[in-house]
């Protein structure tokens, strides 16, 4: 079995209007949050062993977070530019070309196309996946091109709020 983990960035700053959107830094909650919730996968045992993030300044702050939990260096991060403005399917182009050798996968991204992915995967309809939100999908199949709704299930999903962060 592969797992597959779909990691929403954390919360952004707005403090600087003039910058594009794609260049948007984390906020002191999105630091707060994105440092708490990478030790809190960390303490699930899980072993990532390849970590794919969006180009935007947002995603890539929140995935260092979870591989320097890791103990995996920044420059192992593959960075995906197609995962920025994502639509499901390009998504899913993404995860279908994972190479097999890789069991747990770590996604960092964006709404509204994480919530979509979550769905997807889902038999219970979730209505957002918040800020740092992150949804692990069970992967029944041995190779990445082949999963598809019929052979991955959501398995858990975890937010912020859920653990009361300050």
């Amino acid at each position: 079995m592969k797992s597959l983990y779909f990691i929403r960035h954390a919360k952004s700053s707005w403090d600087t209007p003039q910058l594009r959107d794609h260049d948007r830094p984390l906020n002191k909650r999105g630091h707060n949050d994105a440092l708490y919730m990478s030790k809190m996968l960390k303490e699930k045992g899980i072993k990532p062993d390849k970590f794919i993030s969006s180009s935007a300044k947002r995603a890539l702050s929140t995935a260092q977070y979870f591989a320097s939990a890791f103990g995996v260096s920044h420059d192992a991060i593959d960075v995906e530019e197609d995962i920025y403005e994502a639509f499901p399917d390009d998504i899913l182009d993404i995860i279908h070309n994972i190479p097999d050798q890789f069991q747990t996968v770590l996604v960092f991204g964006h709404n509204p196309t994480f919530t979509s992915m979550a769905n997807f995967f889902s038999e219970d309809f979730i209505a957002n996946v918040p800020t740092c939100g992150i949804v692990k999908v069970d992967v029944f199949t041995s190779k990445w091109r082949d999963v598809n709704e019929s052979n991955a299930q959501l398995a858990d999903f975890y937010y912020p709020k859920q653990f009361n962060i300050i």
